[in-house]
């Protein structure tokens, strides 16, 4: 265990640091010029090249990236061009609503796929389970940004009884959840039905069938329990993806969260609040997936992590 966990460190630290390279050089390589973005368009050719000398971009690339590279050891990413603040305080007082908002759609979609899919498994290739299913590949198909205006044109204008944007409250937190986890919640729940399926028809279902066990009990403490690391890989992944920000639910809610941070900081070509913004996610991201991996021992005693690594 103790070198398994070291590799998947290194691996994770590679990672982030191979994510930071290439955004650090992806951003600069873009068209676009951040000194006009930040001086606007009133700005002089004088005050173009003051603010480049200021930010550091009048240097070569290799120099920027040098730079990067010393700052990045000692912890810090820049200051903010727009925000004219450092970068990473930015980010860090933003990334509490993104958390906030990825707990509570992940929450709802676990609560109500797992339970749906068990359900579509018990009733697999009924017309029941036929419309369940047109139901979740309907919502599957539905882009976010169609499902949080609709869902704000109904509760939030039509029936005006939750906000329309912003956190003023934990009412806010209602439409965005429920328009993230409403495609979650179709990824999840077919997962769950197509392994329980699988588990429902395994022989060691049949045999315990056989000797008397209760379909409740083969249903939820067998079938159930066998496809918990594919289910657990999921929502880890689900999780993992909603932590790098839900751009487009947040900019149509207003949600103060590094998805509209990370709209804003390329809009204005904000070097330093992009990468720091990639740092932080790519960290929490990397981090649940390596909480994912060291559970599967819990959910699967058959697991050894020596050979499945």
């Amino acid at each position: 265990m103790p070198t398994y966990l070291a590799r998947r460190l290194g691996q994770s630290l590679l990672t982030v640091f191979l994510t930071l390279t290439t955004v650090f050089l992806l951003v600069r390589l873009a068209p676009g010029d951040p000194a006009a973005a930040y001086a606007g368009p009133t700005a002089t050719t004088a005050d173009l090249a003051r603010i480049r000398s200021q930010f550091g971009l009048d240097r070569s690339l290799v120099e920027q990236y040098g730079i990067f590279l010393r700052d990045l050891f000692t912890g810090d990413l820049g200051t903010s061009y727009s925000f004219r603040a450092p970068a990473l305080d930015v980010v860090l007082d933003r990334m509490p609503y993104t958390i906030t908002l990825a707990v509570s759609a992940i929450a709802v979609t676990a609560v109500v796929a797992v339970p749906l899919g068990v359900w579509m498994a018990r009733r697999a290739d009924s017309k029941r389970e036929l419309g369940a299913n047109v139901l979740t590949i309907g919502g599957q198909s539905m882009p976010d940004f169609w499902t949080g205006v609709m869902l704000l044109t109904v509760f939030a204008v039509l029936l005006p009884v939750l906000p329309a944007s912003g956190f003023t409250s934990w009412s806010g937190l209602v439409l965005p959840t429920v328009t993230v986890a409403i495609l979650q919640l179709a990824l999840i729940s077919r997962l769950v039905r197509r392994e329980m399926t699988t588990a429902l028809a395994s022989p060691y279902i049949t045999v315990a069938r056989s000797r008397g066990f209760s379909e409740r009990a083969l249903t939820w403490r067998y079938a159930l329990g066998n496809s918990g690391v594919p289910l657990i890989t999921a929502i880890g992944t689900r999780f993992a993806a909603l932590l790098n920000g839900v751009v487009v639910v947040e900019v149509v809610f207003g949600w103060p969260g590094v998805g509209s941070l990370v709209v804003r900081a390329l809009e204005t070509r904000d070097y330093p609040l992009i990468q720091a913004t990639v740092l932080v996610t790519a960290t929490l991201a990397i981090l649940v997936q390596l909480l994912v991996d060291l559970a599967y021992p819990l959910l699967d005693p058959r697991v050894r992590l020596g050979k499945a690594a």
